[in-house]
């Protein structure tokens, strides 16, 4: 008897576990699979994707798995693109079990249900963004819920009527209706709505013919805009993009449908707020993976809001009291005193004890700003006297490049004389006498020129320039003041043109600084003396140069010390050339450093960027 009495407390047992079993075997996974309609990462998706990850990610006891996929049908379409959509999500979400399924937009929700008995079989659906009359057309099926929106042509017609008495024109923008996500329903809803206005229809056409129409609209008429997602000639971009460069050419206001349209020109209307949106539809996907029945979820209904663009306002010339009853005007800023009356009476008296303050700080200010603007000055015209004594330095070399072509000139004019006092003087030679005058004057000419630039003070002023060139004349130019010194000159250059964006005779006041330096520190050496100019390409974006030698070096606690102002280990030098230079190189967005070489000497490299 206890035996039968114990088999029969167990089956009781298990009879009464078993709901609690069902119900665990049938609890949902923590996962939503969010289908956007559209690929247009704009305002609206940015908020309204905001307010669905604020709710799904906002349990700290539940936490919940987002899975997000952009099916981009407002740029895509045909039977060959949505297989290859389901193929894909088929095989991404094979072993990734989905609790619930957030279709945005009426395309992705009639996918979505094509999809779902062979993709996620018995996995519930929320739609968002679906408007009244597409959920009307679509009943409701099995394992649906979602966010139903109210947004009727004619909150639009009220609105434009609001912001533009005597209204008798509307000029409708934006694409074709059957790729508009939130605005299908309008097509049907305008004769009704629009009824003894003039209609304007630019729906469907390119943005530059949507420009140049709304430039020209008369008087009395308004701009109602539902959403554009290209130019029409292969260019795509958000709404807001597209709202934006039509209001930049827009004679008249312009109605909008959705708040983050706001912002880039529209004057207002009966708006969609995304964030609530997706807030709603992550609330519905909750209770659902909670426990809830679907069929127990009812559908939320979101109607359009009347607000208003505060700046747009003011352009128009709107004033509030015309808006519809129970309107919000955005984007206008409290003033201090509305959201602070008590405090901002604390405020002032703080303010007038720290006037005195105020103004002391001010005028340190604006002594200080004096001096940042005159330091340019002031680092010009030490360049230029660093410059001037340069050239004094080198002298012998400048008069060496103009003794040549001068005393050349001097030999074929005396020449050219002799010829034509001979009885038959051959013209030819006298033609080639002169075309060898003409050179060597033009060379002379050459070395006055290059000579007035260096000393010229001019501001900095970037070009084209090829810095082989630079190296190259630079050297030249320090040839003989080398060869006076017992200095040998070697450069090194990469073939071709090194193309670089830069000031030619800053650049050469640095090559020069260096080299100049260079020899300088090698006047001890009795023999030996050499001076290597490389240029080096790295990896096509900048190009490095090094200037070497063969002195002693730097003292390696001096090598930090090199670049700064009137710093200097020579007896008569006035420590700028450096300082200089490595002001030069950063003008030009570049870096200058020093360094001992292992075999002895110093090097000094910078580096440029190269032209684009």
């Amino acid at each position: 008897m206890i035996r039968i009495i114990s088999i029969r407390g167990l089956i009781f047992g298990l009879l009464l576990l078993a709901p609690a079993c069902l119900s665990a075997a049938e609890r949902r996974p923590f996962s939503v699979l969010v289908l956007d309609q559209s690929d247009l990462r704009g305002p609206f998706y940015y908020q309204l994707s905001a307010g669905l990850r604020g709710v799904l990610g906002g349990n700290a006891d539940a936490r919940v798995t987002v899975y997000g996929e952009n099916l981009d049908l407002t740029r895509f379409g045909g039977a060959t693109y949505t297989e290859s959509l389901k193929l894909h999500l088929q095989e991404k979400y094979r072993d990734r079990p989905i609790g619930v399924i957030v279709a945005i937009g009426a395309g992705t929700l009639e996918h979505t249900l094509r999809w779902r008995q062979e993709l996620w079989p018995g996995t519930p659906i929320v739609f968002a963004m679906l408007d009244e009359t597409d959920f009307a057309k679509l009943g409701r099926p099995p394992d649906v819920t979602g966010v139903v929106m109210r947004i009727p042509f004619a909150g639009a017609m009220k609105a434009a009527r609001a912001v533009v008495p005597g209204l008798d024109t509307v000029a409708l923008v934006g694409d074709d209706w059957d790729r508009q996500v939130l605005f299908s329903h309008w097509d049907e809803e305008i004769p009704a709505a629009a009824a003894g206005l003039k209609v304007i229809d630019l729906v469907g056409q390119k943005m530059a013919d949507v420009r140049k129409r709304v430039a020209e609209l008369p008087e009395h008429s308004a701009i109602i805009y539902s959403a554009m997602f290209s130019d029409g000639e292969g260019t795509f971009y958000p709404p807001s993009t597209a709202l934006g460069m039509i209001a930049e050419k827009a004679n008249r206001p312009i109605v909008v449908g959705a708040e983050p349209l706001l912002p880039a020109g529209g004057i207002g209307g009966y708006v969609l707020l995304p964030s609530e949106i997706g807030s709603d539809a992550a609330r519905l996907a909750m209770r659902i993976l909670a426990g809830e029945r679907t069929e127990d979820v009812a559908p939320v209904t979101r109607e359009a809001k009347p607000l208003f663009n505060w700046h747009q306002m003011q352009r128009w010339g709107v004033s509030e009291s015309s808006l519809p009853e129970g309107s919000q005007v955005h984007l206008r800023e409290p003033t201090f005193l509305e959201r602070y009356r008590w405090q901002s009476l604390a405020v002032f008296a703080a303010l007038f004890i720290q006037a005195g303050l105020i103004a002391f700080l001010l005028h340190e200010r604006h002594l200080r700003h004096d001096a940042e603007a005159e330091s340019p000055n002031r680092m010009s015209e030490l360049a230029h006297v660093n410059r001037q004594a340069t050239a004094g330095e080198l002298s012998s070399s400048i008069a060496h490049e103009l003794n040549q072509p001068l005393g050349s000139i001097l030999a074929n004019a005396e020449t050219a004389e002799l010829i034509l006092k001979s009885a038959d003087p051959d013209l030819d030679e006298v033609r080639e006498i002169l075309a060898d005058i003409k050179r060597d004057d033009q060379r002379a000419g050459e070395v006055i020129r290059r000579l007035r630039g260096y000393l010229t003070r001019a501001p900095f002023e970037t070009k084209d320039i090829d810095l082989n060139q630079i190296l190259g004349e630079t050297f030249e130019f320090l040839s003989v003041q080398a060869s006076t010194r017992n200095v040998a000159l070697y450069l090194q250059t990469v073939p071709g043109d090194i193309r670089i964006k830069g000031d030619p005779v800053q650049l050469q006041q640095v090559i020069l600084n260096l080299v100049v330096n260079s020899m300088d520190a090698m006047a001890a050496i009795p023999y030996g003396r050499t001076v290597i100019g490389r240029v080096e390409l790295n990896g096509g974006s900048t190009a490095e140069i090094s200037i070497s030698d063969s002195g002693p070096g730097i003292p390696p606690d001096k090598l930090a010390q090199v670049f700064d102002p009137f710093f200097t280990t020579k007896d008569q030098g006035m420590g700028i050339g450096l300082s200089i230079a490595r002001t030069i190189i950063l003008a030009h967005k570049g870096r200058i450093w020093a360094e001992n070489q292992s075999g002895g000497g110093a090097a000094f490299h910078f580096v440029l960027p190269l032209a684009a």
